[in-house]
């Protein structure tokens, strides 16, 4: 109570202090368009045979003496370099210091203390290098840390190149890397340093740390350095790299160059913990009124900024939420802020949305990277949301054997979602083949959303890592093509000039779904499957026309779509992916087990429980009335338990996970496919008329495959008639050998991954020709200039 009464006047002031602030900002804005702006100046690659060493200093008599013998000798193998020391008015004889006991390092006295921000301005007019590097006062660097920075700045369009940082006190948690992500969340800016040991080489970053970054000095005065407006501390250096970033330029990560900081060595010195987080809180709010010319991210700040200042009152303070105080002391900063912000839209060339977009691995790769229109070899990441091999499921069929096909056409880099740790084991083999793999294991208790507007597909495989993993992929791998499987993975999508992204419609969600609501138990379940349905569809028909192709399983499955897309019919291709190995199952027409039928499937899947149910229920018990002496074998991952059949328990053997599903195929004598839901091609279909094998199927469960009963398998919609179909087939093998034959040759003819995969890797060439040609190239680069 004490806290939100002390937070009320602030409250009560908010909403009228962000009125004005909107109006303020408005009409600066709205006087911006009105001026021409000159186009941006040339770039020029900057002289990197040397650097000026820029260290900002005040009161640190104890660090300067500590850290910068590292730096004198880091520096001391090149004449050209220059060390100079900053000192902001300190009163501890840290200047005189300095220069009786390195006379080689310059000592620039300011007769003020001028801030970091201002020292670190100081220090760059005073250089005499191309390239300077700003470092704190409480840096140890590596003998070799310059190198690797001044290699960094390969050409024109780079402004920074920070080090990776380590603690000096190892026990710390290292929460600074100088690997820094930035994004738009909730209102606000969202920045974090990252520790990914995989990032071995010069890699993109939302912006430099300002105490161990080297800077290209004419576009770091270009921008008008550290603003003042951040003053006294903290986000100067996140305010230059994404003004960097929208200048169209590029922010760079060098793991080779490692310094060692030790935390807070002058500020904590100086201010309270308290203090530094109200100085946090405001600048976070500064940062946006500067910086974010896009209207909607800055009305849905002032609005999360007035929620969030009321829930701090109520609940207490956060690193993720403003306070009431930090919009006040904002406010006081408005003229400031509008005329940064004024300086800020001058100096901008790229939009908000594309600045939070170039420093992702991906999209640095597709802007800056991506040019050659026919590379060789063609690298593709393919990424799976579910363990590949062994295959427990239909779908993991057709990625394992495509994967294995595509290793004869491309690069094949492999990123896969596994649930248990010990499913890594069986993807070695895989895993060798590849140019590269990556494991991540999926969370498990994913955070619920109530009432979201994405499917539960969807969001139980929002995984932050997963974003990070694949961006750093396309990047250090120079990935090509992104093949993505299955809808919940369409989400990593990216919106790429030149790089091709591919979706595999295992099955077409929505469609999935809506036939699956006929047979929902329960008012609840039906609504919770109805209102996914609705989310599936919106979702779905808004994500598929962001891809270059679209692969479905079957001209069914591409009619379907085309109904509710007709403009994705050119990126649609039911032609690339349904397939298996036709040659690696042995076609056996005859001698198998009297009296038997196989039914497969991996029970994760519902509509092979609900094709179980219903086959036991209503099909089983006709076919044993004409045939006692049958059985039904169930092969599948996770299989239900016994008494799940109830009466029919004894005529069923269930056999669980088997490691090759090759040998129960080559050895039951019908194959029951009694699916009632779903979408797509059935891969145990495929694997069953490969493998000489009689089927009797719904015409659903046979969609995209048979249309005719009797000419490649048998086909029935309801229990009595299924029923009938097996009995036939049962007693009359030579009938069931002569479908089993035909079954085998279309499949051979139509449906063999070695061809399907040999085009697949046609139409990804054709596709990254297409969006790298010289003309697309030029429209690309104009347009993502102006984004």
């Amino acid at each position: 109570m004490s806290r939100f009464l002390r937070a009320l006047p602030y409250l009560i002031l908010a909403p009228f202090l962000s009125i004005i602030a909107i109006a303020a900002l408005a009409i600066s804005d709205l006087a911006s368009r009105l001026r021409r702006r000159p186009a941006p100046p040339l770039d020029r690659q900057p002289d990197t045979t040397a650097a000026s060493v820029v260290i900002p200093s005040w009161n640190a008599r104890d660090l300067l003496e500590k850290y910068l013998p590292s730096v004198i000798e880091a520096l001391a193998a090149n004449g050209k370099n220059e060390l100079i020391v900053v000192d902001n008015a300190s009163t501890d004889g840290s200047a005189d210091y300095v220069k009786a006991v390195f006379p080689g390092v310059r000592v620039l006295t300011l007769e003020s203390n001028r801030g970091f921000g201002g020292g670190s301005n100081a220090g760059f007019e005073a250089a005499t290098n191309d390239i300077v590097v700003l470092l704190n006062n409480d840096m140890r660097v590596e003998p070799d840390f310059l190198g690797p920075l001044l290699e960094g700045f390969t050409d024109e369009k780079v402004f920074s190149v920070s080090c990776q940082i380590f603690f000096s006190d190892t026990e710390k948690k290292r929460e600074e890397t100088g690997l820094t992500q930035g994004w738009w969340s909730n209102g606000g800016l969202r920045v974090r340093h990252r520790i990914d040991e995989a990032v071995n080489r010069v890699f993109p970053c939302f912006y430099g740390g300002g105490g161990s970054t080297a800077y290209d000095r004419r576009k770091f005065l270009e921008l008008g350095g550290f603003d003042p407006l951040l003053a006294p501390f903290y986000l100067e250096d996140t305010d230059l790299g994404y003004m960097a970033w929208k200048r169209g330029w590029k922010v760079l990560y060098e793991p080779r160059s490692k310094v060692f900081h030790e935390h807070r060595g002058t500020i904590g010195k100086r201010f309270t913990p308290e203090q530094i987080q109200n100085v946090l809180h405001k600048n976070f709010i500064l940062f946006c009124w500067k910086n974010i010319h896009e209207w909607p991210r800055l009305l849905s700040q002032f609005l999360f900024a007035f929620a969030g200042a009321i829930v701090s009152a109520a609940f207490g303070n956060s690193p993720e939420r403003p306070t009431a105080s930090a919009i006040w002391r904002a406010f006081i900063q408005l003229p400031a802020a509008l005329s940064s912000r004024s300086r800020a839209r001058r100096l901008a060339y790229v939009s908000d949305t594309e600045a939070f977009l170039r420093p992702l691995g991906g999209y640095f790769r597709d802007r800056f990277e991506a040019r050659d229109p026919s590379p060789d070899p063609l690298r593709v990441l393919f990424v799976s949301p579910y363990p590949i091999s062994p295959p427990t499921h239909g779908g993991g069929v057709f990625m394992l054997q495509t994967c294995r096909q595509l290793l004869r056409h491309c690069e094949l880099h492999l990123v896969v979602l596994l649930d248990h740790p010990p499913e890594r084991d069986a993807h070695e083999e895989l895993a060798a083949a590849c140019a590269s793999a990556e494991f991540l294991l999926r969370p498990i208790g994913q955070a619920r959303r109530m009432a979201s507007l994405l499917p539960h597909a969807v969001r139980e495989f929002q995984i932050d890592e997963l974003d990070w993993l694949i961006h750093r992929k396309i990047c250090l791998d120079r990935v090509d093509v992104l093949q993505l499987e299955y809808l919940t993975m369409g989400q990593y999508a990216g919106r790429y000039d030149r790089l091709v992204c591919a979706l595999f419609e295992h099955d077409v969600y929505f469609q999935s779904i809506a036939r699956s609501l006929l047979r929902m138990r329960g008012t609840l379940a039906r609504f919770k499957a109805a209102y996914e349905y609705m989310t599936a569809l919106r979702y779905e028909l808004r994500l598929l026309p962001r891809f270059d192709m679209v692969q479905v399983c079957s001209p069914d499955n591409g009619a379907y779509l085309r109904g509710f897309l007709p403009k994705l019919a050119s990126r649609l291709d039911d032609r690339l992916r349904a397939g298996i190995d036709v040659a690696a199952y042995e076609f056996r027409p005859d001698g198998r087990e009297a009296d038997t039928m196989l039914f497969l499937g991996s029970f994760r899947h519902q509509p092979n429980l609900q094709a179980l149910d219903w086959f036991a229920e209503e099909i089983l018990p006709r076919v044993l009335a004409a045939r006692p002496q049958a059985r039904l074998v169930v092969v599948g991952s996770e299989p239900p338990l016994r008494h799940y059949l109830a009466d029919a328990s004894a005529a069923v053997e269930f056999r669980g996970f088997v490691p090759d599903v090759r040998e129960p195929l080559s050895r039951y004598g019908v194959f029951v496919c009694p699916i009632l839901s779903g979408s797509g091609v059935r891969v145990k279909l495929l694997e069953a008329f490969a493998s000489g094998m009689p089927v009797v199927s719904t015409r659903l469960g046979a969609e995209g495959l048979a249309s005719g009963d009797g000419a490649i398998c048998a086909l029935a919609d309801d229990a009595e008639t299924f029923a009938r179909r097996v009995v036939e087939l049962l007693a009359d093998p030579e009938r069931a050998a002569e479908m089993a034959a035909r079954a085998r040759a279309q499949v051979a003819e139509h449906r063999d991954i070695g061809p399907l995969t040999a085009r697949l890797a046609e139409a990804y060439r054709a596709l990254v020709e297409a969006k790298r040609i010289p003309t697309q190239t030029a429209a690309a680069d104009s347009a993502a200039f102006s984004r």
